[in-house]
C-alpha cells in the first residue's frame, strides 16, 4: 500500500473498504488484486457479496462508535444506499454524532 495522498476527487481515485472504513487508491487496489489479494488489503476481511452483508458490516462498526462508519451510514441514509430508505433526518442525526466523535 503506497500511503500517498489520494488526489481529489477522492471517490474517483480510491475505493472505500467498509470492513475497516479505510480507503485505498485505485492503483494499490489493482496491484493487490493482481497479486491475488482478493480480501481487504488492510484487515484481510473478505469483501461482502451483497448490500445486506455490507450494511451488517457497517452497523457492526457503528455499534463500536466508529465515526467514519457513522458518517458513512449517514451518507447511505441520505442517498438511499445499501437498500435503506432515504431518510434526511436520520442522516443528519448520524452526521452530528459522527462529528461529535471526531469525523471530519
Amino acid at each position: 500500500i503506497c500511503t500517498l495522498p489520494i488526489p481529489l476527487s477522492v471517490n474517483a481515485h480510491s475505493v472505500l473498504n467498509i470492513c475497516c472504513m479505510k480507503s485505498i487508491c485505485n492503483g494499490c487496489n489493482f496491484a493487490a488484486q493482481n497479486r491475488g489479494i482478493l480480501n481487504c488489503a488492510f484487515c484481510r476481511t473478505p469483501f461482502p457479496g451483497n448490500d445486506s452483508d455490507r450494511l451488517a458490516m457497517v452497523l457492526s462498526r457503528v455499534a463500536k462508535k466508529d465515526p467514519d462508519a457513522i458518517n458513512f451510514l449517514g451518507e447511505q441514509y441520505w442517498q438511499g444506499g445499501l437498500g435503506l430508505i432515504k431518510n434526511t433526518r436520520k442522516a443528519v442525526k448520524l452526521w452530528e454524532e459522527a462529528a461529535e466523535l471526531g469525523s471530519i
